[in-house]
């Protein structure tokens, strides 16, 4: 039998790439990321700021003895700012570059869907430097726009390799 493992979520299906990702909320958009890359999820706690550490950065948290830095998604992705409640989660994904927390506004369920479902983003997210937008896909009436996180971290320069702890 020919069956194949998607780069992005690894799960066959006789051959047909089946992807699936965690999906949030940001201001009301949907986003997802590739779901092997997610570690936990945790309730939104007060986070440590060291002095001197960039407005992107929200703080640092401590995760069972590793310090993780904590990122504000809604700055980065240019989704303005909300007063954080219940439902803001901290999202902890594995880079290769080590853990580091998303600040989102709420999590809403892994989503699975083929790769032929995937559109490719507009061209001018591509010309505006939006390279970690892997595309949009429309599920049960829902469009969701994936980001590829390792991109993203890649992007963000203010974060400092001494700052994403292995």
């Amino acid at each position: 039998m020919d069956t194949k493992t998607n780069e992005m979520s690894g799960t066959e299906n006789n051959g047909t790439d089946i992807l699936e990702f965690l999906a949030f909320t940001l201001e009301g958009k949907e986003y997802g990321i590739d779901i092997r890359k997610v570690q936990e999820l945790r309730g939104y706690d007060m986070l440590s700021r060291p002095t001197e550490m960039p407005d992107l950065l929200k703080g640092v948290i401590n995760l069972r003895g590793v310090t993780v830095p904590v990122i504000n998604m809604r700055a980065e992705l240019d989704v303005g700012n909300s007063a954080y409640d219940l439902f803001t989660i901290v999202v902890i994904v594995k880079t290769q570059d080590g853990l580091v927390g998303m600040v989102v506004d709420s999590v809403l369920d892994v989503v699975a869907f083929s790769k032929d479902q995937l559109k490719k983003p507009p061209a001018e997210d591509k010309s505006l430097g939006l390279d970690y937008l892997i595309g949009e896909v429309l599920v049960a009436e829902r469009t969701l726009t994936l980001v590829d996180i390792e991109k993203l971290m890649a992007q963000m320069s203010v974060i400092s390799p001494e700052l994403v702890i292995s």
